[in-house]
């Protein structure tokens, strides 16, 4: 990105038009803001996928879209659906389970449960038999895992994290959980409700992955995007959630949300908000609803922005498929995964046996290297490891870190002076961001540069115009050759497996 640009996220700001569609749900608006030329262009890009080869939605605001390429939009955007309704799914999944257990087969090319007459199409792939009853019941184990990083970062808690987390939400009271992205945990406490375990326990999965859909119930399971709280599957997803929210009034009720780590806090933020107010509309009081957010400590700053009652644990969260984010590692290996909560810390007793320990002063219980400064007068380590004080900055910082006079802040040795730090678009400081900037006469001003531009037609002499048109001819035919090649090889490749 150029010097004195960025990109902004735009919430609760007055759109021209109703959000465009992705296969993702309603996308969101952000503004490309140019420092140096003092404008701001309004744009609609797809709310979970950072990558456009993810999704390669891209709209200026005030873009008119011609009725065409409206219906191929809504077009492309039902061929990204899933193939059966959740209703489907459900029968499927009867079907599937009253089958003998040497004839339930799972596609794992196709990740779908297999029923008799879908057998001669997936013949050719990978399968995997004699799907068990107990398999069905751990539904993550039994998937394969989403790993790309900027969309669905599908990392499943490890049974250690699981257990303590459960463990954890029943010893504070609470009997009804909604998992957002925790597919893991989900499935503990419904294995805990088939076990017929005490206290009885409800829980409520939502999730983008919609192949969740094969093993759970509408009231189980909602597929559902936390980046702008899309519900798929018309009112009825949305409707069991609000019910599941707001029924048994008096139940306590926990929110555990495991989001993906290259998502965007104020997006989230802004989704969890909408939880917050569906589940107050059955409420007397003006209480928050308990939440566990589940996150890696260096987000801290932009999760007490959007929530200020938070506060962090120094409980490391580690996960089964991934190389790093795993418990009992030392150095830069170890998880840095945090829960962010707005419960009281000291209500929260976290594990001896794992080396945690409480702090009298602090009133809350800190990892064993977290050491507690006189000065700052806490615990005020974020990483697990030991802090320093620094006495110019007036706080504790990692002890690799030095004051360097230059930047006028502690700094990694090995960092060049002078670099790029967060701030605002507008003037440059890092003391706030756009929205809160004093000098705001750019805000929001759509320049003549930001509308559509015209193409340009260039006149062209007689003799470019059959040159041009003849390498066009001999790009076409040697496009062709590649494609008539193709399509024989794999007619030939069709016939040797027949």
């Amino acid at each position: 990105m150029a010097a004195g640009a960025g990109i902004e996220l735009l919430l609760n700001q007055g759109a021209e038009s109703p959000a465009p569609l992705c296969p993702h749900g309603p996308t969101l608006l952000f503004a490309k803001i140019n420092r140096k030329e003092q404008e701001t262009r309004r744009f609609y890009a797809c709310s979970a996928c950072r990558d456009r080869k993810d999704c390669n939605f891209f709209q200026w605001e005030n873009e008119k879209v011609s009725v065409a390429r409206l219906l191929a939009r809504e077009e492309f955007n039902q061929s990204r659906q899933p193939p059966f309704t959740h209703k489907q799914y459900v029968e499927r999944y009867q079907h599937f389970v009253s089958l003998p257990q040497v004839k339930r087969i799972f596609c794992l090319d196709c990740q779908l449960l297999l029923l008799p007459a879908d057998w001669d199409k997936h013949t050719s792939h990978q399968q995997l038999g004699n799907v068990s009853l107990h398999q069905l019941k751990r539904p993550s184990k039994l998937l394969l895992a989403l790993e790309n990083k900027k969309t669905n970062a599908q990392y499943l808690f490890a049974d250690r994290t699981c257990q303590f987390l459960l463990d954890l939400i029943v010893s504070l009271g609470f009997r009804k959980v909604l998992c957002v992205g925790t597919p893991r945990l989900h499935e503990l406490i419904k294995l805990r409700q088939f076990e017929k375990n005490n206290p009885v326990m409800k829980s409520q999965l939502l999730d983008i992955d919609f192949r969740y859909s094969q093993f759970y119930s509408a009231e189980e399971f909602c597929h559902y995007n936390m980046f702008n709280h899309h519900f798929f599957g018309e009112k009825s997803a949305f409707e069991a959630f609000q019910t599941f929210m707001c029924q048994d009034n008096g139940v306590p009720i926990i929110m555990v949300t495991d989001p993906p780590f290259g998502g965007l806090v104020e997006a989230l933020a802004h989704s969890f908000k909408k939880i917050v107010a569906t589940w107050k509309t059955s409420q007397n009081e003006d209480d928050e609803l308990p939440i566990f957010w589940i996150f890696p400590y260096f987000f801290e700053p932009r999760i007490l922005q959007c929530f200020p009652t938070f506060s962090m644990l120094d409980y490391q969260v580690d996960y089964d498929n991934h190389a790093l984010y795993k418990h009992g590692n030392s150095g830069r290996k170890q998880s840095p995964v945090r829960i962010f909560t707005n419960l009281q810390p000291k209500t929260i007793i976290l594990p001896a046996e794992e080396g945690y320990r409480y702090c009298s002063l602090c009133q809350r219980y800190v990892s064993s290297a977290n050491r507690h400064c006189e000065i700052c007068q806490a615990c005020t380590s974020k990483d697990g490891k030991e802090w320093k004080h620094c006495h110019i900055c007036n706080k504790c910082v990692k002890l690799s870190w030095f004051h360097c006079e230059t930047c006028s802040h502690c700094v990694l040795r090995d960092h060049s002076c002078g670099g790029a730090r967060s701030g605002c678009f507008i003037c440059g400081s890092t003391d706030h961001k756009r929205r809160e900037c004093p000098d705001t006469l750019v805000q929001n001003k759509i320049t003549e540069k930001s509308r559509p531009h015209k193409r340009k037609h260039f006149k062209m002499n007689k003799k470019d115009v059959t040159t041009k048109s003849k390498q066009q001819a001999q790009a076409m035919s040697t496009g062709k050759k590649k494609t008539m090649k193709r399509i024989t090889a794999k007619s030939k490749r069709k016939k040797k497996r027949k």
